[in-house]
């Protein structure tokens, strides 16, 4: 296909140089000399540590730099007709120069701004700051998502051709972390307050009592950047399904929302009296919730930053705020020790759950996939109540994790096991286990069905504040007041 391509492009001048580039063959010393970015190096670390790599790819996806400097070069005369198209042009020429002066290339800047007769023009090298090293990032992105569906092909094919499966892997739904962390990444100076994936590349997102917001590559280990913005403590954050915007909220008493794609604060939200403790951007993704000190949970439009709705009723502080999958309803806990659940359209408050004995530190609201095996551990009580659901797990200071039936305002089940505060609660993907997180300084997956704590990880050296688990893929991430991240394996 590449000879292919080539041929389609001419077989002389700099096409020919760029095809010949790239098919080379490539040794160990040169790789090394053309690594350029953190998140090369941290590629190239992993593949030497044992991942597989196609050699014929590793000239493209290490040296994509030198390629795109080639892309630029001036073309002998008889191969105008391939060119990039003028607009296209001006942005790599621009990019490039960007990456020489941001990087201190001063002479080589001067240089290729004269022989590529760019003008001063503040603007347009803003819109293109940075711009070529988000290329590179996107592009080792790409490189490892193709070589994990080229993986996967095989093993199909593999099976295909063997009439069943290659190994007994354990069933996905029953992936759980196991031991030791894959990375834990420090750069924070403060407590990490809440860690969350983002829903469709390889990056993670850390909040910070330091007033920031850090963006890892859960893949590789490497930092990637810091948002900055607030000037007090980051409580909460949230992506909407796209993962275009990322939405948080501080002790600042300010909601941001962030353009993810440029990582610039595009909108900053006013209005709540005290710290703002939660923030959620809804299913539909035009509005966002937030739950405050001040005792009230907002509603803001996305599209002008108004506050459109005010949730009123708890007592204390509002700790968390949660929509459920379809952005009907909203669950939201309190220092007043209830759960409640808020139906959007109408403010009304749906139900208030009452069993725990001190603060609810953290709700979830139950995937589709969990009923079944809610109602099996459940049995005849829940199945009493004609369609049953929606269901909602609550984490308190009390050390318990509670099950709820949201349509008939009954506690399902209470979890036993932590010794410290409960921080941080969701459901397997699978719909299997519940994962949570506490004060105990562990990481524990409850087999709810059986109504057992199925395994305990001593996760962090300090109390642990918050976890995800990828929808997708078998990573779980921690966050703890010791100012680390960590990221587990599940298998």
């Amino acid at each position: 296909m590449l000879h292919a391509a080539r041929e389609g492009m001419g077989g002389t001048g700099w096409a020919d140089r760029l095809w010949r580039f790239i098919l080379a063959p490539r040794s160990v010393a040169s790789l090394t000399a053309c690594q350029g970015s953190s998140g090369v190096n941290g590629v190239w670390k992993h593949r030497r540590a044992g991942g597989k790599m196609p050699t014929a790819w590793i000239p493209a996806t290490f040296c994509v730099f030198e390629v795109l400097l080639l892309f630029v070069c001036k073309p002998e005369p008889d191969e105008e007709k391939h060119q990039l198209p003028s607009s296209q042009k001006l942005a790599g020429n621009r990019a490039i120069a960007d990456y020489l002066r941001s990087n201190g290339y001063e002479e080589a800047y001067s240089t290729f701004k004269k022989e590529a007769e760019l003008d001063n023009n503040e603007e347009l090298d803003k819109k293109y700051a940075g711009l070529l090293e988000k290329k590179w990032t996107s592009v080792i992105r790409l490189q490892k998502k193709v070589m994990e569906l080229e993986s996967k092909l095989n093993e199909a094919k593999e099976e295909i051709t063997l009439g069943g499966p290659v190994s007994q892997k354990r069933d996905p739904k029953e992936w759980i972390p196991r031991p030791p962390e894959r990375y834990a990444l420090s750069g924070h100076r403060n407590p990490v307050t809440r860690v969350i994936f983002h829903p469709v590349f390889s990056v993670m997102v850390s909040a910070s009592e330091d007033a920031t917001i850090k963006v890892w590559d859960y893949e590789t280990g490497d930092f990637e950047r810091t948002l900055k913005g607030h000037t007090d403590s980051v409580q909460d954050i949230s992506f909407d399904q796209t993962g275009k915007l990322l939405a948080s909220c501080s002790a600042d008493m300010t909601i941001k929302l962030w353009d993810f794609q440029g990582f610039e604060c595009i909108r900053t939200m006013h209005g709540h009296d005290h710290n703002v403790s939660s923030v959620a951007i809804m299913p539909n993704g035009d509005h966002i919730v937030s739950a405050s000190r001040d005792k009230t949970i907002k509603m803001w439009e996305v599209a002008t930053g108004y506050c459109v709705k005010t949730f009123t009723g708890h007592r204390e502080w509002v700790r968390m705020v949660r929509p459920n999958q379809d952005g009907t309803l909203i669950a939201s806990c309190s220092n007043d020790q209830t759960v409640r659940v808020w139906v959007v359209a109408t403010k009304e408050c749906k139900a208030e759950l009452r069993e725990h004995e001190h603060v609810v530190e953290c709700i979830s609201w139950a995937p589709e996939s969990a009923h079944p095996t809610i109602l099996d551990a459940t049995g005849s009580e829940t199945k009493k109540s004609g369609k049953p659901g929606p269901f909602l797990l609550s984490g308190s200071r009390d050390k318990t994790i509670k099950m709820w039936d949201v349509s008939t305002g009954m506690c399902l089940m209470t979890l036993v096991g932590h010794d410290n505060w409960v921080r941080g609660i969701l459901f397997h993907p699978g719909g299997k286990f519940i994962v949570s997180c506490a004060d105990d300084k562990t990481l524990r997956i409850w087999d709810y069905k059986n109504k057992r704590c199925m395994k305990t990880l001593s996760a962090h050296e300090h109390f642990v504040t918050s976890l995800d688990f990828h929808k997708a893929a078998p990573f779980v991430v921690t966050g703890s007041v010791d100012q680390t991240v960590k990221v587990w394996e599940c298998r």
